[in-house]
């Protein structure tokens, strides 16, 4: 195998040739590899200028927008948020990711501190873990008690019911991975030092608490999966794919100006994101 000079990149003429020139010195394995890389990134600028011609008519039309991302730790939330946000306007978009509630709060209203939250006419808001903590997080981590969730499991869909009526438009999407993936990434983490801190101790207990885990999603998934307010699963095992699809997906979702104009199709692939069924074999 050889490598590729800068003068390699200077003289080719015309995309074919430069292909022909890369795949004759890479072996086919790492061909592959580029060209899926060079593939993924001119989809993601694509979807991307998609998503900025989304904010502008949801800006133009004061419409309210919030984009939830749940799911295990390590499935991928954070990175695919910031595929969401990276070109978009700052000042009608934000992220939210909240920490652990203080005094005052657990003393309020459970959906008190996300309701403050929540996005102004012309605004998307991006939730990395939302209301839903009190669904799968809380309980399996014993964070909350038994009637604090029970009360939960009744006000939920109550709650989401008034934001439709009221206007609010939410996508819920569950970011799903598997048991041995999810393990793949933690050791990733820990042997990275700018990614160390993403690692914490709840996120060990994740692994071992796993078919716990399990119980709580699927009894959220029974109970908060709605007509007005679906649950999305997105398989992540592959981030690329999940960050591509799941752009798509709140893409397809909205009839704004210039819908397409990219050139790339923005219709999700059934095979990576789905909407909630539970009849679904999932990855977790």
């Amino acid at each position: 195998m050889s490598t590729l000079s800068s003068s390699d990149f200077q003289r080719f003429s015309g995309s074919e040739k430069f292909h022909e020139l890369v795949q004759s010195k890479l072996d086919s394995k790492l061909y592959s590899r580029v060209m899926e890389a060079v593939h993924y990134e001119n989809e993601l600028l694509k979807l991307q200028a998609e998503l900025v011609d989304l904010q502008q008519w949801v800006a133009k039309h004061k419409k309210r927008v919030c984009i939830i991302f749940e799911g295990r730790d390590a499935a991928g939330k954070g990175g695919a948020i910031r595929r969401f946000t990276e070109h978009l306007n700052p000042r009608s978009m934000r992220v939210v990711a909240l920490t652990k509630p203080t005094e005052v709060e657990q003393g309020q209203w459970y959906f008190r501190r996300y309701i403050k939250e929540l996005p102004e006419p012309g605004e998307l808001v991006f939730f990395d873990r939302s209301w839903y903590n009190r669904a799968v997080v809380e309980p399996v981590m014993d964070f909350c008690t038994e009637d604090q969730y029970k009360k939960y499991m009744v006000q939920v869909p109550e709650f989401e019911h008034m934001l439709y009526e009221d206007g609010v438009i939410i996508i819920k999407f569950w970011f799903s991975i598997s048991k041995d993936e999810q393990l793949r990434r933690f050791n990733s983490r820990l042997s990275n030092p700018l990614k160390a801190w993403k690692f914490s101790p709840v996120d060990k207990e994740g692994q071992r608490r796993w078919d716990l885990y399990t119980k709580y999603k699927e009894q959220m998934f029974s109970q908060t999966h709605t007509s007005f307010s679906p649950w999305i699963i997105v398989k992540t095992n592959n981030k690329k794919e999940a960050r591509l699809e799941s752009i798509r997906y709140v893409l397809s979702k909205f009839e704004y100006d210039r819908k397409g104009s990219s050139k790339t199709t923005i219709l999700p692939n059934p095979n990576i994101i789905q909407r909630y069924h539970r009849l679904i074999t999932q990855m977790d």
